[in-house]
């Protein structure tokens, strides 16, 4: 039995073009590479839910850092949200039929990486078994509840040694930061999901994370 599209994800579709992009997430004027990201969205027994995978430690870019499914765009793919459900089948298992594709948000840009990114929203509607499909670029893949995420023991400010500070949540054995807690951030405030929490916790980019960071 396949779920339909709720109405919250419906909305945040919606009004995704009208959204702002934070100074330091807005494209230049040029360069940078086609890039694509799946938010995937399902229902479990848990509630709704985010589908997250743990980089790979042994990667180049942005190694051992939990991120949404994707890469870049390639020739053949035909635009970001082609891109997003391959790398998504490419790196989880994940079947793409089961997938309904209910909207885009606004480019952003990771400068590290030089990726000119395109968040794609899906809904799950029929859910398939995922795994690490591809060990060299995946460690783990967990679908993780919202309602963890929202969870203010769940909820801090990580501080980056260059002085940037921004939102990170602790979920299934993983530290969620930078562009992905971004993301997530803006997302569970959009959709009304957003709990009280204490932005004053502010703890330091731990040592391993920031030296696996630095690659």
């Amino acid at each position: 039995m396949t779920a339909p599209v709720p109405g919250w994800l419906k909305d945040l579709a919606a009004t995704a073009a009208h959204r702002p992009v934070p100074l330091a997430l807005r494209p230049p004027a040029n360069g940078g590479r086609a890039a694509a990201v799946l938010l995937l969205f399902g229902e479990s027994e848990e509630g709704p839910d985010v589908l997250l995978i743990q980089r790979s430690s042994k990667g180049r870019n942005h190694a051992g850092q939990p991120a949404f499914p994707g890469g870049g765009v390639d020739p053949d793919d035909g635009g970001p949200v082609a891109a997003a459900l391959r790398e998504a089948e490419e790196e989880t298992g994940l079947d793409p039929s089961g997938v309904d594709v209910v909207g885009t948000l606004p480019e952003l840009y990771v400068w590290r990486s030089d990726n000119r990114v395109t968040p794609v929203l899906g809904w799950w509607h029929t859910p398939c078994a995922v795994h690490a499909a591809s060990p060299d670029e995946v460690d783990a893949v967990a679908r993780v509840p919202i309602a963890e995420l929202v969870d203010s023991r769940n909820r801090l400010t990580l501080r980056h040694p260059s002085g940037y500070a921004g939102p990170a949540f602790r979920v299934r054995g993983m530290l969620v930061w930078g562009f992905t807690a971004s993301i997530l951030n803006d997302v569970l405030a959009a959709t009304g999901f957003e709990r009280p929490w204490d932005g004053d916790r502010v703890e330091d980019l731990p040592p391993d994370v920031l030296r696996l960071a630095r690659r």
